[in-house]
């Protein structure tokens, strides 16, 4: 009799050891956001990956593939920045894209990686004449829709 309660109670605590270790790899997971076809860089694809650390802060991760120079999608500009809109409303200037091309390939990809304090709702991209702006300009190149 106590042999079989002991056998029922590692059952029961196997089963809940399982069903913690299925849920917590959907609970770590980021969130991936894609960008919204934009009519400006019609080729450009990507997408914004978005987890939150232990200290409470939010790790923001920008990929972006075949986004055009960005004299040739604005002459009088020279960088690509990353905005973000926080839940407070507020606009924050995350950086600027880093433009790469891989050993073998001619695709040519742009990326950032940044934390923040602030909780993204929208992430846009923008062409700027420098970094260090404080607003962002009226051409928007890619955007992602609220979440």
């Amino acid at each position: 009799m106590k042999m079989q309660n002991k056998n029922s109670q590692t059952k029961s605590i196997l089963w809940v050891l399982l069903a913690v270790m299925m849920t917590i790899p959907f609970t770590s997971c980021a969130k991936k956001i894609t960008f919204v076809n934009s009519t400006i860089v019609p080729g450009a694809e990507g997408y914004v990956k978005i987890k939150k650390d232990n200290n409470k802060n939010y790790i923001i991760k920008v990929e972006v593939s075949d986004l055009a120079e960005v004299d040739r999608v604005q002459s009088s500009q020279t960088t690509y920045v990353v905005w973000m809109e926080t839940d407070e409303g507020n606009v924050e200037n995350l950086g600027q894209l880093k433009s790469s091309r891989s050993f073998l390939s001619k695709q040519k990809t742009a990326s950032l990686q940044t934390i923040s304090s602030y909780k993204p709702v929208k992430i846009f991209i923008t062409t700027e004449n420098g970094t260090n702006v404080q607003y962002p300009g009226e051409q928007i190149v890619l955007r992602t829709d609220t979440f």
